[in-house]
């Protein structure tokens, strides 16, 4: 080695000899000319570099990134919903850190990470030499990658000259101002925090638990440099995907930790023959008790920290929203437990016996569009040999089976006076099924839509105890077209008052009374009461709720027939405040709208008390014990793909829908499809709880601001209205009082005209199943 330096050191010698020669044979003019070229090289990127210093973090953005606080989510009782980080990590201090990553690190990464201020000159110039030679390697301080990582945008990553200079300038610059905030340690940490092992794994605590289920101060010597091989390029040394590649560079690491004394030469001999032993496990985020609702916020929140001078993964900002976190539990429990039960039904009626097989249409065509077909056909095969292989492989058939039959649901929960939204759930799991049911899925929302047919007739003057006849009825559509809608069974050909027909749901009934108050106008009255985003399709089916629309809509309009024809937009949010409490912002509350007539929409609301108690919805009362004053409507459509139910209460209006992703997938039975069945037990175990522990007043009452008590002849009749009625015809042909006979459309003081017929011979095409449905 003593004879290498000294040649080394002759052949300088030499070599500056003869420049000097060279130089002493030019002319002055030339000399000097070289002389000023020279400098002039590294005063220009001394010039630049100094202008590129205000494009570099400063100090104070380095100084928050060090000491960087997630926004927090909190529930108006005080809980924490959710923490918005700039990615999946959990932050640990150095001391719980095992000693080998840190060993692993400064011998493999900057082995004189402790000897310098950001910047390893004898490094930058060993790369720049080996750069040059066509051999590339990377001269970066462990404080400039953490420049990188902590500043991606700021400093940039172009490869390519000059842009590649400028990144590597600002890096440099931007570590020297690192180096000036943080201490060594403090550098160390804040690296080992923020650097990135895939799999969604940031840090080396997630990293420990993603390939090892360990906590990072468990990690042993192995384990360490397998973490901090990856660092030289994570995808390449994946130890998942790549195991040996990721053996041999780990061995390397052990080989450096040895050459710098990190570890004994025979503990080497015995690690490097050992094997990885990874333990693989992907780390979920975790999103907290209501995930949709604070994916539904960032966006929100971003683009007022944003608007404010604030960072909404670094500021420790803290937002209060109205969700109340009892009840938000309740609702997760109910849909929960509800899901579970469906997911059985499901199960069952899609089991390989009995509808899932390679003979079905519908698994068919799923496989016809699944990922997996267009991969093999583009691959070249056939379309039909690429089915006829799919259909024949069952791990591929269980798999589909398992995604597309898997029940889904959303739930929502709000103050109907002042609009705060108390619970959302937009899907069974977030993890499995991020796709937000309540506020994304537009679904035909069945029977839940026939309260704005009625709504609209009543502020007309209809009254609840108008009557009509529960017949077959055809509605002309135009152009010879008839609609014939029909309910489960046959008609009963007895009159029936509005009253019973929005609480049995009876389609006879609710068509007729849409023929009269006509499509635009109950299109408007829903518009105005809440749902105004979804596209109302202006036809006498939409009476049935054949028009998709989402459960906030729905939620928001049921809310303004409790508040009396009053719309209060959603609030999510109440104020905002910095990491020391101070409020940045306080969020007015909504102006209530009066949209409605008020008096008509105190008739609906107390009308769509009888869904509850003798209609379709009895369930709340028999089932879930619930003796509140509540009111509340069920909606199921074609073939029982929706199940729907909003159930309303003074200060709680309450729904839920559910399904499948897919609307071709059913449970393919009348018994669980119906809304009563499927969706009302999520919203009757949710407010079943919320009013025993007391977080909903169950004594609370329904306003009534207007008298609308009907006249005596405009009182409902009796239970056994059929056999009253002819008691009465009997007494009437004995002279008595014809005036006791039952009230028909057309007949008295706000009843609805008589429906009209096509005439005979008309024709009509089928009607869709959501019209023979009563829901």
């Amino acid at each position: 080695m003593r004879t290498l330096l000294l040649s080394f050191k002759a052949r300088a010698a030499a070599f500056f000899r003869w420049l000097a020669g060279l130089f002493a044979w030019m002319p002055r003019p030339l000399r000097l000319a070289l002389f000023w070229g020279a400098l002039s090289v590294p005063a220009a990127v001394l010039v630049y570099t100094l202008a590129l210093i205000p494009f570099t973090p400063s100090t104070a953005d380095i100084r928050k990134a060090k000491s960087e606080l997630p926004a927090q989510l909190m529930s108006v009782d005080g809980k924490l919903l959710a923490e918005y980080r700039w990615a999946n990590r959990e932050w640990v201090e150095l001391d719980k850190i095992s000693p080998h990553v840190v060993d692993a690190l400064i011998a493999t990464e900057d082995h004189r990470f402790y000897n310098h201020f950001g910047l390893d000159w004898r490094r930058t110039a060993s790369s720049v030499v080996h750069t040059l030679r066509g051999d590339p390697q990377g001269g970066s301080t462990i404080t400039q990658q953490l420049a990188r990582n902590l500043f991606p945008d700021e400093i940039g990553r172009s490869r390519v000259f000059p842009q590649a200079l400028t990144r590597k300038l600002k890096e440099a610059i931007t570590a020297v101002k690192i180096e000036a905030s943080y201490s060594k340690d403090e550098v160390l940490e804040t690296y080992l925090n923020t650097v990135p092992f895939l799999y969604n794994a940031y840090g080396i605590e997630m990293a420990a638990r993603t390939y090892f289920d360990k906590s990072a101060d468990k990690l042993t010597v192995l384990e360490s440099a397998t973490l901090i091989g990856m660092l030289k390029g994570t995808a390449y040394y994946n130890p998942v995907l790549n195991p040996e590649r990721a053996q041999a560079r780990r061995n390397t690491v052990l080989s450096q930790m040895v050459k710098r004394g990190k570890l004994e030469q025979a503990q080497f001999d015995d690690l490097q023959k050992r094997p990885l032993r990874v333990n693989f496990e992907r780390q979920t985020e975790v999103m907290g008790p209501a995930p949709h609702f604070a994916m539904q916020l960032r966006k929100q929140l971003i683009d007022w920290a944003d608007s404010h001078g604030y960072n909404l993964y670094a500021d420790g900002l803290v937002i209060r929203t109205t969700i109340d976190s009892r009840l938000q539990n309740f609702a997760n429990q109910a849909v929960a437990r509800q899901g579970k039960q469906l997911q059985t039904v499901a199960d069952a009626a899609w089991s390989k016996r009995d509808g899932w097989g390679p003979g079905n249409e519908l698994v068919q065509t799923l496989v016809r569009e699944s990922a997996e077909f267009r991969a093999a056909v583009d691959k070249g095969e056939t379309p039909e040999d690429a089915q006829k292989a799919l259909l024949a492989d069952e791990a591929f058939l269980q798999k589909l089976r398992a995604e597309k039959t898997r029940v889904q649901a959303g739930f929502l929960a709000q103050d109907p006076v002042t609009g705060h939204v108390l619970a959302w759930v937009g899907s069974r799991d977030f993890a499995q099924d991020p796709f937000d049911h309540v506020q994304a899925a537009r679904r035909q929302p069945g029977s839940t839509f026939k309260p704005f047919v009625y709504g609209a007739a009543f502020a007309q003057g209809a009254q609840p105890t108008n009557m009509l006849m529960d017949a077959a009825v055809e509605i002309p559509l135009g152009g010879g077209r008839v609609w014939r809608p029909t309910d489960g069974g046959p008609p009963s050909d007895q009159p029936m008052s509005l009253a019973d027909g929005l609480a049995l749901s009876k389609n006879t009934i609710t068509a007729q009374v849409m023929h009269q108050v006509g499509p635009a106008r109950v299109a408007e009255v829903a518009r105005a009461l809440g749902v105004r985003q979804s596209p109302l399709e202006e036809v006498p089916s939409l009476a049935l709720g054949t028009s998709p629309v989402t459960l906030k809509e729905m939620i928001s309009a049921y809310s303004s027939i409790v508040n009396l024809g009053r719309y209060v937009e959603p609030v999510l949010i109440t104020s905002i405040e910095d990491r020391h409490g101070k409020v940045l912002e306080t969020f007015a509350k909504p102006v209530p709208e009066a949209v409605f007539d008020a008096r008509a929409a105190q008739v609906l609301r107390n009308t769509m008390r009888g869904a509850v108690d003798r209609g379709t919805a009895t369930a709340i009362r028999s089932r879930y014990g619930i003796q509140a004053d509540v009111a509340g409507k069920t909606g199921t459509t074609q073939d029982n793909t929706d199940g729907w139910f909003i159930l309303m209460q003074p200060h709680v209006v309450a729904g839920a829908w559910a399904g499948f992703n897919d609307g071709r997938i059913t449970l393919r039975s009348d018994h669980w499809g119906q809304g009563a069945r499927s969706a009302l037990p999520m919203v009757g175990d949710f407010m079943q709880q919320a009013i025993r522990t007391k977080v909903i007043d169950g004594q609370e009452r329904f306003f009534d601001e207007f008298d609308t008590t009907p006249p005596p002849s405009q009182m409902p009749p009796p239970a056994d209205a059929p056999l009253g009625a002819m008691r009465d015809w009997i007494r009437g042909l004995f002279g008595g009082d014809p005036q006791s006979q039952p009230q028909m459309p057309g007949q008295g003081p706000g009843g609805l005209p008589p429906v009209t017929h096509d005439p005979p011979g008309s024709t009509a095409p089928p009607v869709p199943a959501e019209e023979r449905t009563g829901g």
